[in-house]
Order: structure tokens, then sequence, then C-alpha cells
């Protein structure tokens, strides 16, 4: 994979290109082109503010001549009237820049916002709350960004940087075991470090896994927050636990106090409110 800062160079660029195409035609038929004005973001809805970097990618890329004042950065807290961000220079810029500013930010603060939320109800406790490949494509990285300035980690970004074998692929290799012995034979022949975590749905498929052994990580999937804590116990830290499927803000208490290492939500990208932001223009 590219690395972060050329993946947002190229976002970005895509992302202008989608939205103007041959000229915003509406600013140049309403608004002379030497005008010159200013636009505040402003937050409307308290949560934690995410997205400030893709921003300034953003301004740079379509007018580096804008001038930018950041008053509040990726990470604070931000609540209802608070001025994140000013922007001064020509109005066709401006108003080029403002929707795809406040798309990605308002998408990035709502997933960190969520993610905190989650992040809060562990504190004191082991576990860490992780995302998952639930993603919007090709937004994967501003996405998961996002989790992380929000206080969650990162699970595996794509197919590429680990072996995660799911209950698809033990049925498809014909049992776990089958399927444990091939993803290490395959991992033997790779010149890269990567984790096998393979998911299991009952003790009798844990069991399997524990006398394999040769597995980093194992996934307990739609497991009660009970059976959690007896999972964990029987594996006794031999390897790193993960709890999955379907757990909630109301259940995440209970799984954490089972003593899991991590916790994984699909809901913290796939189904999250975006945080309600405005860029408000005023003449200079």
């Amino acid at each position: 994979m590219m690395e972060k800062k050329e993946y947002i160079k190229k976002f970005v660029q895509q992302a202008i290109l989608e939205d103007v195409g041959d000229g915003d035609h509406t600013t140049l038929s309403t608004i002379p082109k030497d005008k010159a004005g200013e636009a505040k973001l402003i937050v409307k809805e308290e949560g934690i503010l995410a997205g400030v970097e893709i921003a300034l990618e953003i301004i740079n890329q379509i007018d580096p001549t804008l001038a930018h004042d950041v008053l509040i950065h990726d990470g604070a807290s931000v609540k209802i009237g608070d001025i994140a961000l000013i922007l001064k220079g020509k109005i066709h810029s401006i108003l080029i820049a403002e929707r795809l500013i406040l798309n990605v930010m308002q998408r990035m603060s709502g997933i960190a916002t969520t993610t905190n939320r989650y992040a809060k109800l562990l504190a004191g406790t082991k576990t860490k709350i992780l995302d998952t490949r639930k993603t919007t494509p090709l937004l994967r990285l501003l996405e998961k960004e996002a989790v992380k300035i929000g206080g969650g980690t990162n699970h595996r970004f794509g197919l590429y940087d680990m072996i995660l074998i799911k209950d698809n692929h033990v049925d498809y290799s014909g049992g776990i075991t089958q399927a444990l012995t091939r993803a290490n034979a395959y991992r033997d022949t790779l010149n890269k470090h990567i984790e096998i975590e393979i998911e299991v749905r009952n003790f009798e498929e844990l069991a399997e896994v524990i006398t394999f052994g040769k597995v980093d990580r194992i996934m307990l999937d739609n497991f009660s927050p009970s059976d959690v804590k007896k999972a964990v116990d029987i594996i006794a830290e031999r390897f790193v636990t993960e709890a999955s499927g379907g757990i909630t803000e109301d259940t995440l208490q209970a799984y954490a106090a089972a003593g899991v290492d991590f916790i994984s939500v699909g809901a913290l990208t796939h189904s999250v409110k975006s945080l309600d932001l405005s860029l408000k223009a005023k003449l200079v």
C-alpha cells in the first residue's frame, strides 16, 4: 500500500476532479473572479474533531494562496459554536473547497466521536476497541485514521497485512486444522512477518485451535459475555483474544469485564452518524 501522505494527496486529487469537473459554473456565473472573502468552519454538535489534516490538503490543492488559520486540531473535543478553521482569500476557491472539506470532516468527526464513546467505556480495562474492514471503498485510510483520532485501535488494513481465517475460510478448507495447516505453510513462503488470526464459533472449535497452536490471535465470534469469560480462562493468555459479533455500547463493558484483549466493532465505520459542521461565508 502507498504511504499515507501519497494516499491523501491522490484521494484529494480524485475528490476535486469528481466534484469540480470542468468548473464551478454557479460561482463562475455569479461572483467576480477577484472577489475576496472569509469563511469559518463552525461546529454545530458536540463531539471529537477529525479531518483537519485532510482539509488542509484540500485547501492546498485547490488554491495554495488561500490563507488558513487552524484553531482546533484533530482529536480535540468540540462543542456547539466552536470555530475550528478560518479561511481567507478568493471566494471562488473557498466555495470549491467548502463541500469537500465538510464531507470529509463531518464523516471523520462522526467516526472519531463514536469511537471515543466506545473507548471511554473501556477506560480502566485492558481491552482495546478495534475497527474492521467494514469501511467505505476508497475511504478506508480516512475512516481508520478517524478511529485512531477517536482513541481506537486499527485492526488489519486490508487482506494483505494479516491472515484472518473466518468461518467461510474454515468451512471451505474443510475444518479448523486444515485451515491452520495451510495458513502456516503459506506463511512460511512469505518474505514478511504476518500474523495469523482465526475465528471460532464454539468451544469445540476453540479446543481444536488450542490443540493445534501456531496461531497469534483467536477471535471469539458471537460468544456471550459469560462464554467469552470462560474462553478467556481456557486460553489462559496463550493467545491474544478478540471478541466480535453484534457488540454494542450497551454490552461493551460486559465483554471487557470478561477479560478479552480486543473488541472489534464494525459499527465504528459502517453505520456512523456524521458530526454536524458548517462553513459560513463572509465578504472582506
